[in-house]
């Protein structure tokens, strides 16, 4: 499995936006929404970012070197406790 150095959790606008950024540094970034459809589109719309898509939680922590950094950018409340719970359980 490719390894990422970083990775961003929700890919509404600011996670995108933020995706984007770090890949622009230079830095490996594993992707991960909810919805596959947006962690789709982000590949295809930059396919020279070196982006590593993933469709399950559990892909998406293994694609990641440890220490593992990872950006939450999920609405808060609920959706938030819920998928630093999938997190933590990985």
């Amino acid at each position: 499995m490719t390894t990422a150095e970083f990775g961003v959790v929700g890919l509404a606008v600011m996670g995108r936006n933020l995706a984007l950024n770090v890949a622009s540094r230079g830095y490996k970034v594993a992707l991960y929404n909810r919805t596959s459809g947006r962690t789709d589109d982000l590949v295809e719309k930059h396919p020279d970012s070196g982006f590593v898509p993933s469709y399950s939680i559990k892909e998406f922590v293994a694609s990641i070197e440890k220490p593992r950094r990872i950006l939450l950018m999920v609405k808060a409340g609920a959706g938030t406790d819920a998928v630093i719970e999938e997190l933590l359980h990985t």
